[in-house]
């Protein structure tokens, strides 16, 4: 449904497409198939996956209302999709507000519904939509012991409660064994704004609006830019998500790039997942609130600068220091970062082979009769 969710499913798609037992359909949905955030087409049919349906439910706005409403039109148009598809179960990811929709039509159709990543807590409104997906779901494949165990607090059966690791560090493992150099992303991507020289180290910069402080995302954003552009190193940014505010985010670069000579940033919309980790693996540090810091950064070892509240709660590693939205708080953690180069993996989201640990389970259990056996 979101372009983040790609690199979270796309280990496990692969492995349901090469099983002897299982056969794939995949919906795209949201704002996945919205150029505007990122669409993610290409890169799914490049990986050679055949797309069963696209769904296009996102109401313009990027507020609160837009929020709901998208996620009311979500139901509507997916309820319609899995009628026509007729899916023996359906497998969501994650926490948006797109991602509940997928929940309630597969649950009220009674299509056995597994969850990936459940359990975990976050600082915004995630964390709500994400423990209502957990009480709507039959199957749940958490990527912490953290998680799992809040999983089974909310009451779920343990026989179906698999504590998997997340997907997206396949991706990252795969990414810290590869030796390929640094590619040129401007080449391969486009994106916009200067060209600095990666040589000599760069950050990359995700920052996304936090749902219930979406009033302050233009503000919070430009203390963000200008830590940075007071370090005068070379910066990779990557787009906003939708989320309400991001309108605020959005126009809060724009603004900043247009006051201010921004000589050693450059913006990005998306980019293929491997492509991504190789830059997050090869950069000085990831600054922001994108749970990419939280766990594909942990498995790398890269610095990581955590600001505001958005990941407030989620299991990290020694890799991230937490700061608020303050400029001074953020340009010497940044600094201190930089000093002490790349840490030691940590495995808190698992050692990879996700995607075919969750495979193998989908391959037998019997979700049409809501019989399954214990893995």
């Amino acid at each position: 449904t979101a372009r983040p969710s790609y690199s979270r499913v796309r280990s496990l798609l692969k492995a349901i497409k090469f099983s002897n037992s299982l056969e794939l359909q995949l919906v795209l949905a949201g704002p996945s198939v919205l150029e505007k955030y990122g669409d993610i087409t290409d890169f799914v049919k490049k990986d050679g996956f055949d797309i069963s349906s696209k769904v296009y439910s996102v109401v313009d706005g990027e507020n609160k209302m837009a929020m709901a409403k998208t996620t009311g039109l979500g139901i509507i148009e997916l309820t319609n999709v899995f009628n026509i598809l007729k899916p023996n179960i359906v497998i969501t990811i994650a926490d948006r507000f797109e991602t509940i929709s997928t929940a309630i039509s597969a649950s009220y159709q009674n299509i056995p519904l597994g969850h990936l990543q459940g359990g975990e807590v976050t600082g915004n409104i995630d964390e709500k939509v994400r423990h209502a997906i957990t009480k709507l779901s039959d199957l749940h494949f958490v990527s912490s012991e953290d998680a799992k165990q809040r999983v089974l607090r909310l009451g779920e059966n343990p026989k179906f409660v698999f504590n998997t690791g997340c997907p997206s560090i396949d991706i990252a493992n795969k990414i810290h064994n590869d030796k390929r150099a640094l590619f040129n992303p401007y080449k391969k991507y486009g994106g916009v704004g200067s060209l600095p020289d990666l040589e000599n180290g760069y950050v990359i910069a995700m920052q996304h609006p936090v749902t219930n402080e979406y009033e302050k995302a233009r503000s919070q954003v430009k203390k963000t830019l200008n830590a940075i552009h007071k370090l005068d190193i070379p910066c990779l940014w990557f787009w906003p998500n939708i989320d309400a505010g991001s309108d605020g985010t959005a126009a809060g670069i724009r603004h900043f790039r247009e006051m201010n000579d921004l000589s050693h940033f450059h913006f990005f919309k998306n980019m293929d997942p491997e492509d991504f980790l190789n830059l997050v693996k090869n950069s000085k540090c990831l600054v922001g609130n994108s749970s990419v810091g939280i766990r594909e950064c942990s498995f790398l070892g890269v610095p990581v600068v955590n600001i505001g509240s958005r990941q407030s709660g989620r299991a990290r590693g020694i890799n991230v220091i937490d700061t608020s939205y303050d400029e001074i708080q953020i340009r010497r953690a940044i600094q201190n970062q930089l000093s002490k180069g790349k840490y030691k993996q940590d495995f808190t989201y698992g050692k990879a082979n996700a995607g075919k640990k969750i495979a193998n389970i989908l391959e037998i259990v019997d979700p049409s009769s809501h019989k399954r056996i214990e893995y």
